[in-house]
């Protein structure tokens, strides 16, 4: 071979090398940038793992200060309330990761701040030998409340403060011991009845009647009826296609206008009004009120999933207005829901921590409550707000009355084609010093308010 085409080879070569260093050099870059928070914060980054080593991790803590969650001295973690608040600590492990606020505010509770993790290695020079402690929203009586209330029924229970959106209770049961996690990871994770599963955030149901309040809200809105209207309710709503909608328990309600068919859950009333409204307004209504939006940071709240908007028959439109069809809804939006109409129309963005303190007792971060969205106006949230009253005083929700509280909501029995209905209870209720929502399923539990509105009664009176 000439030296011409040996100096040619070695030249294509050496451009080739060229080029894939550049393109490593382009690809080191863009994980130092855009996408170094992520990878600092994802629970299967081993150099989070070599940092646990060396630095104590800082404790979490609750709204009154009660521990929930803190290293010992060999280096474990424990967490006092273990089940109690396995929904909010979350936990934290060497080979399974983390997950709830062990996940979301791992790098406080090292010590470390986005600009510090960029840093790998030459981070362990700017850090103290202990992380930070994190202060939550949660009040642990509200918390107790709740968990003693659903029992060993599977379910969920959030609880909101109404004008800050600071959770103050976030229970999913059946729930697991953060303490012994790791240890006993395969046999929870093999669970039918899924404890590792966050149902207040990830849990999907249909809303059953709960749903009816934003429904009424958006026919008024739409022009599809007024609070005048009278309708007719027989027993039975005939959707076409010789399909029909009927009462629960068979019941008649005769002639009722809008606030009474809120307060008496009346299906063949809120049947009616998704026909009329139809597909169109039927979508709006769930956009303007978040439904196919996320919240975002700490609270990593699944999506609603809908029916096919634009396709669907008016038994499917009846059908998604009293709450059922292909409509599934966690119960942190339904607590939002609540607060559209508790809070003159605004719904404030939920969160779970309030303070970042540094071992010195410095606070670092101090959350600023902010509006997720406004959904209705003020004069309409009013309005509904005194339906949901009634619901409470003398319709179907009676269970969670409190003596000398103004408590209002909305009852649910979501037909669960896996069994038995699922009992819901939404609302809120104006304490001395605040006003609170939220929102309750029993799973299986058949009526809402039977079975869910004394757990709201319970939590209520924990506030107070």
């Amino acid at each position: 071979m000439s030296d011409w085409k040996i100096k040619r080879q070695v030249l294509r070569a050496a451009s080739f090398a060229m080029v894939l260093f550049g393109l490593l050099a382009v690809y080191i870059i863009y994980l130092s940038t855009w996408e170094a928070d992520d990878l600092a914060k994802n629970p299967l980054n081993m150099r989070r793992a070599a940092a646990r080593a060396d630095i104590q991790r800082g404790s979490i803590l609750a709204a009154d200060g009660q521990i929930l969650a803190e290293t010992r001295q060999d280096g474990s973690r424990v967490y006092p309330f273990g089940t109690t608040m396995a929904a909010v600590t979350g936990y934290n492990g060497e080979n399974i990761g983390s997950a709830g606020i062990e996940g979301h505010a791992n790098q406080a509770l090292l010590g470390l701040t986005a600009d510090m993790s960029r840093l790998g290695p030459l981070s362990q020079l700017l850090q103290s030998e202990r992380g930070n402690d994190v202060k939550l929203t949660i009040e642990p009586a509200a918390q107790k409340a709740a968990a003693a209330a659903l029992g060993k029924r599977r379910g969920a229970v959030v609880a909101l403060d109404a004008r800050t959106g600071a959770v103050l209770a976030m229970v999913s049961s059946p729930s697991y011991d953060p303490n012994d996690i790791e240890s006993n990871w395969k046999a929870l994770s093999g669970q039918e009845d899924s404890p590792l599963l966050n149902r207040a955030v990830q849990g999907l149901y249909p809303p059953g009647s709960t749903i009816k309040v934003m429904i009424a809200d958006a026919a008024l809105t739409d022009g599809v009826t007024n609070t005048s209207e009278v309708f007719d309710c027989d027993g039975v709503l005939d959707v076409g296609g010789g399909h029909t909608i009927r009462e629960s328990h068979g019941e008649v309600h005769g002639r009722v206008d809008l606030r009474q068919a809120v307060t008496e859950s009346c299906n063949v009333t809120f049947g009616t009004l998704g026909m009329r409204m139809g597909d169109e307004k039927l979508k709006k209504a769930f956009s303007r009120f978040g439904f196919d939006r996320e919240i975002g940071d700490e609270i990593l709240m699944t999506k609603s999933h809908f029916p096919d908007f634009g396709t669907l028959s008016k038994g499917d439109q009846a059908q998604t207005a009293i709450g059922q069809s292909a409509l599934l809804v966690t119960p942190m939006h339904m607590a939002l829901l609540a607060d559209a109409f508790a809070n003159g129309g605004k719904i404030m963005k939920p969160y779970l921590v309030q303070d970042v303190i540094t071992p010195g007792g410095t606070v670092v971060y101090k959350a600023q409550p902010s509006r997720w969205l406004t959904a209705t106006t003020p004069e309409m949230a009013a309005l509904i707000d005194s339906y949901m009253e009634d619901v409470v005083t003398k319709g179907t929700g009676t269970a969670a009355r409190v003596q000398g509280v103004r408590v209002t909501g909305k009852t649910g029995t979501a037909e669960n084609p896996a069994g038995k209905d699922h009992a819901w209870f939404i609302g809120s209720a104006e304490l001395p010093e605040r006003k609170i929502v939220f929102a309750i399923i029993v799973e299986n539990g058949g009526g809402g308010g039977i079975e869910a509105a004394p757990i709201a009664k319970q939590m209520i009176e924990s506030l107070m």
